[in-house]
């Protein structure tokens, strides 16, 4: 399941991401989305998890991360650029 992670510190990585995840299955993936010239965070990201993403979105939408109160739900799949 892939996860969107919204409204992230620009002190989260990718690595925060992996361990807080983790704590509710197993993550394949974790990336905080950045700006590709400035290389600073853009405030959100994606984990990518085997299993528990349910329970992952249950247990920390909405809750604090870093000082930040982030959103959790499935991500969308991505829409073709015109």
């Amino acid at each position: 399941m892939n996860l969107y992670v919204g409204n992230l510190s620009w002190s989260s990585t990718d690595d925060t991401l992996k361990e807080v995840f983790g704590a509710h299955g197993n993550v394949t993936s974790a990336q905080v989305v950045t700006d590709r010239e400035t290389g600073r965070s853009r405030g959100f990201g994606f984990v990518e998890m085997i299993d528990g993403g349910e329970a992952a979105i249950e247990a920390l939408n909405g809750t604090d991360l870093d000082g930040r109160q982030i959103v959790v739900n499935e991500a969308r799949p991505r829409q073709p650029r015109h």
